[in-house]
């Protein structure tokens, strides 16, 4: 198959799209086959982002990956660790006996950020097997892009959506050419493609007086900075134990990049606090309108489902609020946490925010007039920082 036409593009009036292969890239095949569905122009740019994403995140630690994409950027990415008991409840897969390394993965990318990932396309690394394909038959979810999948699991993925889910396979031996071409108001633009390769080099020169980065971490910020790779800049990413935790994309100015990826690292950590663990929902309260409650119920507008008249309506009974000084005291108990910017710090600011979401370990390229005070202000935490000397724009 040379082509593909879409039902349109990025818009329903941006008529007419299809998909394509220039007569130059290999042998003019696509790479992929549709097995399912439909998939639609923003469709295929999710899944071919998150195809490149979870490919390099398997060949940098050897674990099946799984990201979960939404406009063109990621709101989750992991590799299969697994998954303790803590986890398995603020990911709603506690009741799914025990799953597989892929389904851990996409657990994990799926959680992170679950407000973003509603209504997700999906890239895994590895053959979608049952256990993953039965997480992801629970989830609302626009389509899924893997290397093949087993029987067993392409049924149960074919049954989504009226038997309208959308599912592509690619060739995993596929190699794209090395020069990219995208047009622009009629004008065509050529790069070569990003092939730099994230592995422990990356992190080799520490400029901090903290030296130390153990294995754990070199895990996570390889993680953050491959996010990174396949996220619409500007970008920071927050990552721990194995998956990212905060993702900020596509903000003009790197500050709100770092607050925005933290905000959403320090939800996924206040979702495991013992507060929102014994949250009394109703039986019939599904995952989706729960994850809403407790975004809501985290936040300082905790009273637009605490209300009396409005807690009746999720609740058993009315909880406590979660107040700021509870927060803080939670969130002071996260440790460890990576951070990797896609382009350098400018100020300290962003190591200050950092701090506060419990940042440890940092991936930046370093280049900044103000490198000075970055270091200072990282050493005044006792935090280990790099300097990789990448930049890793994403458009």
């Amino acid at each position: 198959m040379k082509e593909l036409e879409l039902k349109y593009g990025c818009n329903p009036n941006q008529k007419p799209s299809r998909i394509f292969m220039k007569e130059e890239n290999n042998s003019g095949e696509l790479p992929i086959e549709v097995l399912n569905g439909k998939p639609g122009y923003i469709n295929f740019l999710d899944a071919f982002n998150g195809w490149q994403l979870v490919k390099e995140l398997k060949k940098a630690t050897g674990l099946p990956a799984a990201t979960s994409f939404k406009h063109v950027s990621p709101a989750g990415a992991a590799v299969g660790l697994p998954l303790n008991e803590v986890e398995r409840k603020i990911y709603w897969v506690d009741d799914m006996g025990e799953l597989s390394p892929l389904a851990c993965a996409y657990a994990r990318a799926r959680g992170a950020d679950r407000m973003s990932s509603f209504g997700d396309f999906i890239s895994l690394s590895d053959v979608c097997d049952v256990s993953t394909a039965k997480l992801i038959k629970r989830e609302v979810s626009d389509g899924i892009i893997a290397p093949g999948y087993e029987p067993e699991a392409l049924e149960i993925l074919k049954a989504k959506k009226k038997g309208n889910y959308a599912v592509i396979q690619i060739d995993p031996d596929y190699v794209p050419a090395e020069v990219e071409y995208k047009d622009v108001y009629g004008v065509t633009f050529e790069q070569g493609r990003n092939e730099l390769v994230i592995d422990d080099a990356l992190f080799a020169n520490v400029v901090t007086e903290n030296k130390e980065i153990p294995e754990q971490a070199k895990i996570d910020l390889a993680i953050a900075m491959i996010t990174l790779k396949y996220t619409q800049s500007n970008s920071v990413c927050y990552a721990k134990g194995g998956q990212a935790i905060g993702i900020g994309a596509g903000q003009q100015s790197r500050i709100h990049c770092t607050r925005l990826a933290g905000s959403k690292a320090d939800n996924w950590f206040l979702r495991q606090s013992p507060k929102v663990l014994s949250l009394p929902f109703k039986e019939n309260i599904g995952r989706a309108d729960r994850d809403n409650t407790i975004d809501v119920y985290m936040s300082d507008d905790y009273m637009d489902v605490l209300a009396d008249g409005t807690w009746e309506n999720f609740f058993t009974e009315k909880p406590e609020v979660l107040t700021r000084e509870e927060k803080r005291a939670w969130l002071d108990k996260m440790t460890d946490v990576a951070l990797g910017s896609d382009a350098f710090f400018p100020f300290g600011d962003n190591i200050e925010r950092a701090h506060k979401s419990g940042v440890k370990y940092i991936a930046q390229p370093g280049g900044s007039i103000r490198d000075d005070n970055v270091i200072e202000t990282c050493n005044k935490y006792d935090m280990a920082m790099c300097f990789t000397g990448i930049r890793l724009f994403h458009h």
